[in-house]
C-alpha cells in the first residue's frame, strides 16, 4: 500500500464500514441479545485487529451546581480476534450479548444502546450505534406493579451519579413516584432503587414524609423528614404476585408515615 494510500486509510477516507443488525430491539436485563455485524470493505485492504460492542447509557453528575451529562459503558463485549479485511469484502459476523442484570431500564430520559466499533490499527475506527429497549424483569416488573396497586405514579427516572452504591457503574438508577391514593396526605414522594440479587430483589427506598404540623415543618427544614430503608424481597415471595408484594410494601412504608 502506498504512503498516499496509507494517509487516506488513516482520516478515514476509503476504509470500512461496520453495520450491525440486532435479532430485536427489546431485552430485560440477565437475558441475551443477539445480532449480526456486517463488515464492508472500502477501497483499501485494512488489518482489523478486533471488533467491540459496548452496551452504553448516559448518567447526570452535579458540577460546579450544574448538571453535566455523562456516558457510561455498561459492558465491553469483543466479539473477534484479528483478521484481514480485503477492499470490498463483505462479512457478516454473529454475536449473542448477556445483558447484565444491572443493566438499567431504558425509560424516560434514559437512553440504552448498543455500540459497535472496527479496532483498525493505524486508521479512524469506524462505528455504529442502535438504541435498545430495556424492559424490566418479571422481578421488577412485579414490585412496579405492586407500587401501582398502592397508588404510586411513576413521575420521573433519572441515572444520578452514585459511585458508592452503583456497584460496576458509577450511577445508580432512580425512580420517582407520587402518592395518588393510599398515601396521599403523608408522604410527598417515595423514591425507589431496584437492585437485582439473582432471584431476590433489594430495594433502597427513600420515604418523604409530608410536613404536618410545627414539629413536621422543622424536621423538613432539617432534613429529618426523610427515612431510608432497605429490604430485600425473597424471589419466593415476588412469584406470588403483585397483590401479596402490595400489602407487605403498604406495611413497611405505613411505619415511616
Amino acid at each position: 500500500m502506498s504512503i498516499f494510500k496509507k494517509v487516506l486509510a488513516s482520516v478515514g477516507i476509503g476504509s470500512a464500514k461496520v453495520d450491525t443488525k440486532l435479532e430485536h430491539a427489546q431485552v430485560s436485563p440477565g437475558d441475551t441479545l443477539g445480532g449480526i455485524v456486517h463488515i464492508q470493505g472500502g477501497q483499501l485492504e485494512q488489518q482489523i485487529e478486533s471488533i467491540y460492542v459496548y452496551l452504553k447509557t448516559q448518567y447526570v453528575r452535579e458540577q460546579n451546581d450544574s448538571k453535566v451529562t455523562h456516558v457510561a459503558e455498561i459492558a465491553k463485549y469483543r466479539i473477534t480476534d484479528a483478521f484481514l479485511l480485503r477492499a470490498g469484502e463483505s462479512r457478516e459476523i454473529p454475536f449473542t450479548l448477556a445483558i447484565p442484570e444491572y443493566a438499567p431500564l431504558s425509560l424516560r430520559n434514559t437512553p440504552v444502546w448498543v455500540e459497535t466499533g472496527l479496532d483498525i490499527n493505524m486508521a479512524v475506527d469506524p462505528t455504529d450505534r442502535d438504541r435498545i429497549d430495556i424492559v424490566a424483569g418479571p422481578n421488577v416488573a412485579t414490585v412496579m406493579e405492586a407500587l401501582d396497586e398502592l397508588g404510586f405514579r411513576l413521575r420521573e427516572v433519572s441515572n444520578d451519579y452514585a459511585p458508592r452504591l452503583g456497584g460496576p457503574l458509577p450511577f445508580v438508577q432512580e425512580f420517582e413516584y407520587v402518592p395518588t391514593t393510599n398515601f396521599r396526605g403523608a408522604l410527598d414522594e417515595l423514591e425507589v432503587l431496584y437492585f437485582p440479587r439473582g432471584n431476590d430483589l433489594e430495594l433502597f427506598l427513600q420515604i418523604d414524609r409530608r410536613a404536618r404540623g410545627f414539629r413536621g415543618r422543622l424536621e423538613e427544614q432539617m432534613g429529618l423528614d426523610e427515612s431510608f430503608v432497605r429490604v430485600t424481597i425473597p424471589g419466593s415471595e415476588l412469584r406470588r404476585g403483585s397483590t401479596i408484594v402490595a400489602g407487605q410494601l403498604h406495611d413497611l412504608i405505613s411505619r415511616y408515615c
